[in-house]
């Protein structure tokens, strides 16, 4: 295997308190700027939740000549919808879809459009006024384009027509909501079963220290989406659940490694073995992470609109997850293996009387190890 670092000798532990200490202010900027947004009066949400989430409305159009996403949001703009997300179709290269928020208090001062053959009203109690409301909001903005082609007319047979509504969605508040709750359940089930699974294979020490860290890659993730205003969605829930497992996997290969030269050589203290191991894997770790993070680069500056919160969250995360390896699961690990060789040690001296016995106990506590699996 390709080495970058053939004998790096950098004592990671050493660098603990710094690496907190930057955890803590980001986590903080983060826990501000959602205060602050959140009970500022005119103030915005603290996070910004997207249709899948908050609920709204989702049409799909066909254009004659397909406008810009730029062009189309304008348009949506000038009708007072500020806040939508518009993709070109996967498998359709002249329709968008087009993603609005719950217009509020706006049904009964909204005309309803001719009924559309193609609409799905359904989802929460907003219902079918809600679809209505938006389709009329979408239609007012893209009339700038040109006239819809007939209720009774495909595009291809009104020649004179600009586009065409072709399907209507709608996500109430009550399944946005659920939504939600799947998400948070999703995580937390995740990260339950990464306990569990660390503690059986190693310790469950480790499996502290690396459950911290995921736990503290997806609050710093969240403090950049807060901070930034961008936009949370179920894409932004894969990502999530992506880099969980991405975090980890980094973990395990520096607690393997750990294991190993616990084996090799059972005189040298964990604080040693911690930093000989997270440099004997460092090569590993700048080849993989940094190969993932052009991938996610890649996808930030080309994917366009649709990937473009996945690809922000996993470039984030792959970040923040390389960084936590090192300076919160590592630390963690070692700080807590201290903390029970002090406390195992403390009982054996309060059991032991005799100059002789304690200074053997002693000895004991001092070349002690991680119990391994």
């Amino acid at each position: 295997m390709f080495q970058f670092f053939t004998e790096l000798k950098v004592d990671w532990m050493g660098l603990r308190k710094p690496f907190v200490f930057i955890s803590i202010a980001i986590l903080l900027a983060g826990l501000i700027s959602a205060a602050g947004r959140q009970l500022t009066d005119g103030g915005t949400d603290a996070f910004n939740l997207g249709v899948d989430f908050q609920g709204g409305t989702v049409l799909t159009v066909k254009f004659r000549e397909k406008p810009t996403a730029d062009d189309v949001r304008s348009a949506l703009n000038s009708v007072g919808i500020n806040e939508s997300v518009i993709q070109d179709s996967t498998d359709k290269p002249d329709e968008k879809l087009i993603k609005i928020p719950i217009i509020e208090g706006q049904a009964t001062a909204t005309p309803a459009p001719a009924p559309d053959a193609n609409a799905q009203p359904q989802g929460g109690t907003t219902g079918g006024t809600q679809v209505e409301v938006g389709r009329a909001k979408v239609k007012s903005a893209l009339d700038t384009f040109g006239k819809e082609a007939a209720a009774d007319q495909t595009l291809e047979q009104d020649a004179t027509a600009a586009y065409k509504i072709v399907g209507t969605d709608s996500v109430g508040p009550v399944a946005g909501e659920q939504l939600r709750d799947a998400a948070v359940i999703a995580t937390l089930l995740g990260m339950i079963g990464i306990l569990l699974f660390i503690a059986f294979r190693y310790d469950w020490t480790y499996a502290a220290g690396a459950v911290i860290a995921v736990f503290h890659d997806v609050l710093v993730t969240l403090a950049f989406f807060t901070v930034f205003q961008w936009e949370i969605n179920l894409s932004v829930l894969a990502a999530m659940l992506t880099l969980v497992g991405f975090s980890v996997n980094d973990s395990i290969v520096i607690f393997d490694r750990i294991r190993e030269n616990m084996n090799l050589n059972r005189t040298a203290s964990l604080y040693d073995l911690t930093n000989r191991s997270i440099n004997q894997t460092m090569s590993r770790t700048v080849v993989t992470n940094g190969l993932l993070f052009l991938a996610v680069l890649a996808l930030v500056l080309f994917g366009g609109e649709v990937l473009r919160t996945f690809s922000l969250a996993l470039l984030v995360g792959s970040i923040v997850g390389t960084y936590s390896t090192i300076a919160i699961a590592s630390p963690i690990a070692l700080w807590w293996q201290s903390k029970i060789g002090r406390a195992e040690m403390k009982d054996v001296t309060a059991e032991k009387t005799s100059g002789e016995k304690l200074a053997s106990a002693s000895r004991r506590s001092v070349t002690r190890r991680p119990v391994t699996r």
